[in-house]
């Protein structure tokens, strides 16, 4: 009950797949480090690069007890590949992400939340309104999807894949916030700008004065540098070895 398999799949793997499980449990552990952990609930998955198969939590386990080894390879159904794995996973928590991975097969990274910052934003009829900086960002690839209840409908997949279209941030109404990448670095900085531009929206808003839009004109500029915005230099590639060097010195057992 109590006790965690202990799993060294170092060696067990490609190199790219255990890359991959690196990298991904570090954005597990940078969820805690931000606050973004909802006790064993929402699910960051990244698809192995040159296959088809993907890599998410174990259902059960904390966001600090993910390591590399302990995360569970499935197929898109959400089926256990590994013969013997001791773990199972979410199938609810899975449902979105088996949506989006199908629709954005060049993506390798999802990441969802449940943080009250971006379920307030998602919450008002309004959305995400261009109030910051960091507002931009998001709105330069934002789409919305509406609330269905507790995602186990499989129905609901073909109305979450047309929302998201090819968007990179997504506000689920009622419920959270969803973020795409090509890299699970791109993915993660996606979802720290979304919650900061949400952070900042409340916060303007609770001073109850009357706010100062960005121009229309500037968000549309925004919007068709997009691909600059969300790659390169701004993109998770600068920051992302910084926040694993972060997560090392905070975890030093999470690529184990």
């Amino acid at each position: 009950m109590y006790e965690i398999p202990q799993l060294d799949l170092k060696n067990r793997v490609s190199d790219v797949e255990w890359q991959t499980r690196v990298e991904l449990a570090a954005a597990y552990r940078l969820f805690v480090m931000h606050g973004w952990d909802d006790l064993i609930h929402t699910h960051i998955s990244a698809r192995i690069p040159g296959t088809e198969e993907l890599l998410i939590n174990a259902f059960g386990l904390a966001f600090d007890e993910v390591t590399a080894s302990n995360l569970v390879k499935i197929d898109i159904e959400g089926n256990v590949i590994d013969p013997g794995c001791p773990f199972t996973i979410n199938p609810a928590g899975f449902t979105i992400h088996s949506a989006v991975h199908e629709a954005r097969p060049d993506d390798q990274c999802a990441l969802h939340v449940h943080t009250n910052d971006t379920a307030a934003i998602a919450s008002l009829k309004e959305g995400l309104l261009p109030l910051s900086q960091y507002s931009m960002f998001a709105l330069a690839s934002l789409s919305y999807h509406d609330y269905e209840g507790l995602a186990v409908n499989h129905e609901e997949k073909l109305r979450l894949q047309n929302d998201l279209g090819n968007t990179n941030f997504m506000l689920l109404r009622n419920h959270g916030a969803l973020t795409m990448g090509k890299t699970i670095g791109d993915a993660f900085m996606h979802m720290y700008d979304l919650t900061r531009a949400c952070q900042i929206q409340l916060q303007i808003q609770a001073t109850g004065q009357e706010p100062q839009y960005v121009d229309q004109s500037i968000v549309d500029g925004i919007k068709a540098q997009a691909n600059i915005v969300h790659s390169g230099i701004t993109g998770g590639q600068t920051a992302w070895p910084a926040m694993m060097r972060k997560v090392k010195r905070a975890y030093p057992d999470f690529d184990q």
